[in-house]
């Protein structure tokens, strides 16, 4: 059990300008959760915030509320659907084009769901891992033009049960899905791990550099993750998550701990949780997997490969 407060994190870092890029869900309800709560802190704290969401009314709606809280007016929207490459790579190329400073690039979309996205991946594997990935390479160019970037990634403690099929994921059968509970499961616990093992390689790829990642476990927090299951699911569901789950406040310190907290620097690619260090498993540590998947999700997003 954590006892995480809500004062954590009180102050920008001096090396950090801030600019921020904080992707929230993919969903018409993508602007609550632990995306608004950190971006809410974020721009408490005087940071640019770029919120990017599919729905851009929900999206307005949440940048006026942050700037109605936090009094600032560096608050802004932008259009991205992790679940298309297409909007990935048209988002892309807008923030750069817009955006001449990014500090910190926070992938905290994710959900519960079955189905497939544009590109036909199964949209779990599709948006929680696949656009994220897309998204990092497309803007780590633009983090490395400043000071001490930062690229926290939101995970689970779910990928401990996660497993990488490779040879189902180059046939695109993916990670899993299906309408039924324990394949929603199977396949967020899948996509989890590859958060896990994205951070591992990536901060072997950013060694020389001055930018750092991380992976987080934010806990387990009320939020609308499971807004694509069944009804009867969300029946069973709900009110234990409103007893027991943390409110997306307390959910998003480890986040804002990733974000903000200077001298994690040589933590780069570890994962946290309780905004501590957390040591995984070893199928979180796998260096042999963590490569092979950055190899097949460059192919499979159409990246040629630098590795």
């Amino acid at each position: 059990v954590c006892n995480l407060s809500v004062s954590t994190c009180l102050s920008l870092p001096a090396w950090l300008h801030l600019s921020v890029c904080l992707p929230l869900s993919v969903s018409p309800w993508g602007n609550t959760g632990i995306g608004r709560a950190t971006a809410l802190r974020l721009a408490g704290l005087g940071a640019r915030v770029v919120l990017a969401c599919r729905n851009q009314d929900k999206a307005r709606e949440a940048a006026c509320h942050i700037q109605r809280v936090t009094g600032s007016t560096d608050v802004v929207y932008m259009l991205l659907d992790l679940g298309s490459f297409r909007s990935v790579r048209s988002f892309a190329e807008s923030f750069l084009k817009a955006e001449k400073r990014l500090d910190l690039l926070i992938n905290n979309a994710g959900l519960v769901a079955h189905g497939r996205t544009e590109d036909g991946f199964g949209i779990e594997f599709g948006v929680n891992h696949l656009g994220h990935f897309l998204l990092t390479n497309l803007l780590l160019e633009r983090l490395q033009e400043g000071g001490g970037g930062r690229v926290v990634t939101l995970s689970s403690i779910a990928y401990r049960w996660g497993h990488i099929d490779f040879q189902a994921l180059l046939e695109r059968k993916d990670l899993g899905t299906g309408w039924f509970s324990w394949q929603f499961f199977s396949a967020y616990c899948n996509s989890k791990l590859c958060n896990v093992l994205f951070t591992l390689h990536l901060a072997k790829r950013l060694q020389g550099s001055k930018v750092t990642c991380y992976s987080v476990h934010p806990g387990v927090v009320r939020t609308e993750l499971s807004r694509y299951v069944g009804l009867w699911q969300k029946v069973f569901i709900e009110p234990i998550a409103r007893l027991l789950f943390l409110d997306p406040a307390t959910g998003a310190q480890t986040t804002l701990h990733c974000a903000l907290q200077e001298g994690i620097e040589p933590f780069s690619g570890r994962h946290f949780s309780c905004c501590a260090v957390e040591e995984l498993t070893p199928r979180g540590r796998d260096h042999a997997v963590a490569q092979r998947l950055w190899e097949v999700s460059e192919q499979l997003c159409g990246l040629s490969s630098t590795s």
